[in-house]
């Protein structure tokens, strides 16, 4: 009838909607490995057919290595070099990669008329797959590509993974910014009520984000220290202002300034000093971790010193580690850190000589 309604059925009860989205992902892990052919005339005394096999390397979750034919795999390609990603070892389930190879100028980059990419294949069934009529010998011989009797070759291997269907949500939480908020109330200065004055330089902060983060600035400020700390200016003479300033972002955000690669041991080793000092565990761990990266003959001993004066033992067995071998130690015990460890830690002197390796 005409201006009517129509209801729903059952009793004018609506039928219930339900909405969702959901997304199939083929993922694909990716890597490269550049094969760098050192005495190229050499390596023509290889007959046809017989390949040099680089090392291997991985690519998701598998095992490769690269075939490499000076001579051509087979008769009809002799006058070529031929060039093979393999996979190494029998895999059951099926691996489907791609393999792009590219000669290289003297650069690094890929030579334009010389990069060809396969298509996606089973290695699991081929075992390798790649290009027998590569670049010919003569053409790589005549170019500025192959420089001391050496050139290179590099492998971009692309391996697909599970192909996964995943529900897509209807809305993304997006990721924590505490650091950036308390990092802005640092910056800014507002509510401060305690400064500390360093060196020549003044900062100011917080009693309770210090006293959250750090048990000796509690005590400082509301335990049994409180007495002592009653200035609203605190001195510390012992500490650089750089490295306050490290200490406080590290306390409000968690984070450490960027700092050049140069500058990072030496920071590193203030912080630890720092961190160990207000007794901030994480800090400590963090300097620790990246003092191993820079352990050498120069500063061996000097860490070591470091590691043992405030109880870093995974540092102090990095340094060990390092300082095993009888020749390198030779190196050291010139150097004025081994002067400062054999006087100020007799004790970790006698146990670095007991794990000495000799020659």
């Amino acid at each position: 009838m005409p201006g009517s309604s129509h209801w729903p059925s059952a009793g004018g009860v609506a039928p219930s909607r339900s909405t969702s989205t959901s997304t199939i992902v083929a993922g694909a892990a990716t890597g490269y490995h550049v094969l760098r052919i050192v005495g190229y005339s050499r390596t023509k005394e290889v007959p046809t057919g017989h390949p040099i096999n680089s090392r291997h390397f991985r690519v998701g979750g598998r095992t490769w290595f690269v075939e490499y034919h000076p001579n051509g795999s087979a008769v009809d390609n002799a006058d070529f070099i031929s060039l093979f990603l393999a996979l190494h070892g029998t895999v059951a389930e099926a691996v489907k990669a791609q393999v792009t190879i590219s000669l290289l100028d003297q650069n690094g980059k890929p030579v334009p008329p010389y990069s060809r990419t396969t298509e996606f294949v089973n290695f699991s069934e081929k075992g390798s797959w790649g290009y027998p009529t590569f670049i010919k010998r003569q053409a790589l011989e005549e170019s500025e590509h192959l420089r001391d009797d050496s050139f290179a070759v590099r492998f971009d291997v692309t391996v697909m993974e599970d192909v996964q269907t995943v529900e897509t949500p209807f809305l993304v939480v997006p990721p924590s910014d505490m650091h950036k908020r308390f990092g802005d109330l640092l910056s800014s200065n507002e509510g401060t009520d305690v400064k500390f004055r360093v060196g020549r330089k003044t900062f100011s902060a917080h009693r309770l984000v210090l006293s959250a983060r750090s048990p000796v600035f509690k005590a400082e400020f509301y335990g049994s220290m409180k007495e002592s700390t009653t200035s609203n200016v605190i001195g510390i003479n012992d500490m650089d202002p750089e490295v306050f300033d490290a200490l406080l972002t590290f306390i409000y955000t968690d984070t450490l300034p960027d700092m050049e690669e140069k500058e990072e041991s030496a920071m590193a080793q203030h912080l630890l000093v720092a961190a160990d000092r207000y007794n901030l565990e994480r800090l400590k761990l963090i300097c620790e971790e990246k003092l191993c990266k820079h352990i050498d003959t120069d500063s061996a001993a000097t860490i070591l010193a470091l590691a043992e004066q405030h109880n870093c033992l995974g540092l102090k067995d990095a340094c060990f580690a390092f300082l095993s071998s009888s020749s390198i130690l030779d190196i050291v015990m010139e150097t004025d850190g081994f002067e400062y460890l054999t006087t100020s830690c007799p004790r970790v002197l006698k146990e670095l000589l007991s794990k000495v390796v000799p020659r």
